[in-house]
């Protein structure tokens, strides 16, 4: 029986969904994905530490969704057309 942990690391989550490192660093970086400094000082190394809601709410922002349907397009009014009343 395997139970999922409740924090993942950078790596993990990479590996998950076959990007890079780097790449789930830029979204840390650039706040798409929350994350905490798991470190045990603010002046080394940062320990990222992505809990399971996060990453669930980050799949959610980053789903694709189909495009909507375009406004019919209206049909030009020929100028040679003259209408009486």
């Amino acid at each position: 029986m395997s139970v999922k942990k409740q924090k993942m690391r950078p790596r993990e989550v990479a590996r998950e969904y076959g990007v890079s490192v780097d790449k789930v660093l830029a979204w840390i970086r650039a706040g798409e994905l929350p994350a905490i400094n798991g470190a045990t000082t603010q002046t080394g190394r940062p320990r990222f530490l992505i809990s399971r809601a996060d990453l669930e709410r980050f799949e959610v922002s980053r789903a694709v969704v189909p495009p909507p349907e375009p406004a019919p397009r209206r049909r030009r009014k020929d100028p040679a057309d003259v209408q009486y009343f």
